[in-house]
This record gives C-alpha cells, sequence and structure tokens, in this order.
C-alpha cells in the first residue's frame, strides 16, 4: 500500500503544487521559531541593554546601548555562584535518590510482581490528576515536623529532595521500558543462579541507559525550576536556589541586570536540552529491544 499524504504526489509534481506547499512550510517554520525563539532572544538581548533601553516603547529589536557588563555585575551582584551551585547541589541529589528508588519501585511492579501491584501503580497514576499546588500545604505540614521521627527539615538538601523522589510519572515511565525487556532474557539468567539483584544490576539497568537519561533529565530539571516549594522550605539566604535567590534579590537591582541573571540561570537546562535532546526523544519512545 502506498503511504497517504496530506497532498498528493501528483499535485506536488505540479510547479504550482510545489510553490504553495513550500511556500506554507517555510511559513509554519518561520512562525513557529518566531513563537518560541522570540522570547528568548528578548530575554538574552535585553541582558545587553541599558534600564531605559529596556523599558521604552517600542522595544528595540536590536541593543542600541550595547553593556556586556551587565551579566558581570549581575553574576556578582546577586552572588549567582552560591546560588547556582546550591542548585547544582538539590538537583544531582534528587537525581541519586530517583534513580535508586524509582528504579527499584518499578523493576519491582514490572518484574516482581508483588500482591496488589496493579492497584498499587493505578493509585500512583491517579496523584498525576491532582494540581501540585494542592499538596503543597499537606507537604509543608509534614516537612515542618516529619512523623515518627519529629524532625524539622526545613533549610534542609532533605526537604527538597525527599518530594522529589515521589515522582509518579517517572515510574511509569521506567516500568513501561522494563515490561519491554524480554522475559526470556531475564528467565534465562535466573536460571543460570542470577538473583534478582543481580538481574537488576547486570541485565536490566545497561539495557535501560535511554530510559534512565530521560529519567536523570527530567528530574534535575524539575528541581532546576522549580519555585514556589524550595521558597517555602529554604527560607535561610544562604541556602535557596538560583531561581528563589533571584526572586529575593530582584528589588535591589537595575532591570536590565535583572534580565542578564535570569538569562544566566536558564542557560543550565538549555544547554542540558541541546546535548540531550536524541537521548530525551528515544528514550520516551523506546517500547523494546532492537536487534
Amino acid at each position: 500500500m502506498s503511504t497517504r499524504t496530506l497532498i498528493s504526489p501528483a499535485a506536488l509534481a505540479r510547479p504550482r503544487g510545489k510553490v504553495l506547499y513550500w511556500s506554507v512550510f517555510a511559513a509554519v517554520v518561520v512562525l513557529f521559531t518566531l513563537v518560541f525563539l522570540g522570547p528568548l532572544y528578548w530575554l538574552v538581548s535585553s541582558g545587553f541593554k541599558d534600564a531605559q533601553e529596556v523599558i521604552a516603547t517600542p522595544p528595540t529589536l536590536v541593543p542600541e546601548s550595547f553593556e556586556p557588563e551587565n551579566y558581570t555585575r549581575a553574576w556578582e551582584v546577586m552572588d549567582l555562584a552560591t546560588l547556582l551551585s546550591n542548585t547544582l547541589y538539590y538537583a544531582f541529589g534528587a537525581l541519586v535518590f530517583q534513580l535508586v528508588l524509582d528504579v527499584a519501585a518499578a523493576y519491582s511492579l514490572s518484574k516482581l510482581r508483588p500482591v496488589l501491584g496493579k492497584a498499587i501503580l493505578g493509585m500512583m497514576l491517579a496523584t498525576l490528576m491532582i494540581p501540585a499546588t494542592v499538596l503543597v500545604v499537606p507537604q509543608y505540614l509534614t516537612v515542618l515536623d516529619v512523623p515518627v521521627i519529629e524532625r524539622n527539615l526545613l533549610n534542609t538538601p532533605w526537604a527538597i529532595w525527599l518530594p522529589a523522589v515521589t515522582n509518579a510519572f517517572n515510574i511509569f515511565l521506567l516500568k513501561r521500558f522494563f515490561d519491554s525487556i524480554p522475559k526470556e532474557l531475564l528467565d534465562a539468567a535466573s536460571m543460570d543462579g542470577a538473583s534478582s539483584m543481580r538481574i537488576l544490576r547486570s541485565i536490566v539497568l545497561p539495557v535501560s541507559r535511554p530510559v534512565l537519561g530521560v529519567v536523570s533529565i527530567f528530574a534535575v530539571v524539575g528541581v532546576w525550576k522549580d519555585f514556589l516549594w524550595p521558597m517555602l522550605t529554604l527560607p535561610d539566604p544562604s541556602k535557596q536556589t538560583l531561581n528563589v535567590g533571584i526572586y529575593s534579590l530582584s528589588n535591589g537591582v537595575p532591570v536590565n541586570v535583572l534580565i542578564a541573571a535570569l538569562t544566566i540561570a536558564s542557560l543550565p537546562t538549555l544547554l542540558i536540552f541541546l546535548i540531550f535532546q536524541r537521548n530525551i526523544m528515544s528514550g520516551l519512545t523506546a517500547g523494546g529491544l532492537k536487534g
């Protein structure tokens, strides 16, 4: 069967069809480029303007007053080095906990098949239907006075790490990938005397690198872009994340320096996406083993 397309090959072969097709294609590409890259260009270019030009109406597309020292001032005045190191510490700590605990949960639900496993997975996925803001108050009260151990976790990394572990989407993503691993492969390893932990360490994890990469990126970006929860649980200025620290200091700096600081804060996540975009797509679409 021939593949059905929006425009037939016969119509596309005509000169008028080619012109119409490429015109529409170019218009759509330009439109989406402007929609997605326009705000990013405004952010970066405004960091090079002076304060008066930033708030000028109509705005200028190309900076007339080129001031690259705004980025240096933002780095020094807002102490972005400390805020950046704090955010990296929280992000990679959350990454370690998610990789250990979410992989264990997904592997148990996929391959060990505990009693009421489907019900447990269903309740986990049901939490995705609950708005995140609804959970802020109970989570804050829990962190304020953790049951059983009766500890206050405010101004500690645990206030960021523990809520980040309970990620139902990552568990579902990992379980879906683990389900695609052939059962015969694991049965062969079990017949050779390998334990469940050995199978997980030597077989499941090596073939799960694409989805582990996706989970890792989601874990880091999730902590990096979070604002409300770190603002509530990290009131100490020396322990705040990048977003919260910039917000706390935003009233005392010029608007162009503030925009330069926001540009610096957004660069790491953009670089992560540009470098690992193939891993993200391959991990999200991975549904089985090749070969």
